[in-house]
């Protein structure tokens, strides 16, 4: 059984800086993609940036220069570095990873639970 499982989130000020993890345990063969989502209330969730298994990365353009994607394939983990937060980057982030598991035949999506990121004075 895979699992993923986001932390990092929390109260930051306009201008501050956070830095959110999400690690895969499990029986994992590999992992193709990770990604981070969020979701603020009464919006759709968006994608915010995404890195591919050979290191190709996209973000949101709201994002780009202020955020940056990471991951450590060694650790199955992903990382988002997130810097000079606005207001509006207050969301509850989701990590996403494409996982090919052990008895399995495809890659399938899974997703954390969430944390919030909240960016207020």
């Amino acid at each position: 059984q895979v699992q993923v499982v986001e932390s990092g989130g929390g109260l930051v000020q306009p201008g501050g800086s956070l830095r959110l993890s999400c690690a895969a345990s499990g029986n994992i063969l590999g992992i193709f993609a990770m990604g981070w989502y969020r979701q603020a209330p009464g919006k759709q969730r968006e994608l915010v940036a995404h890195i591919t298994s050979g290191g190709n990365t996209n973000y949101a353009d709201s994002v780009k220069g202020r955020f940056t994607i990471s991951r450590d394939n060694a650790k199955n983990t992903t990382y988002l570095q997130m810097n000079s937060l606005k207001p509006e980057d207050t969301a509850v982030y989701y990590c996403n990873q494409v996982i090919l598991a052990s008895g399995s035949y495809s890659y399938t999506a899974y997703w954390g639970q969430g944390t919030q990121v909240t960016v207020s004075s």
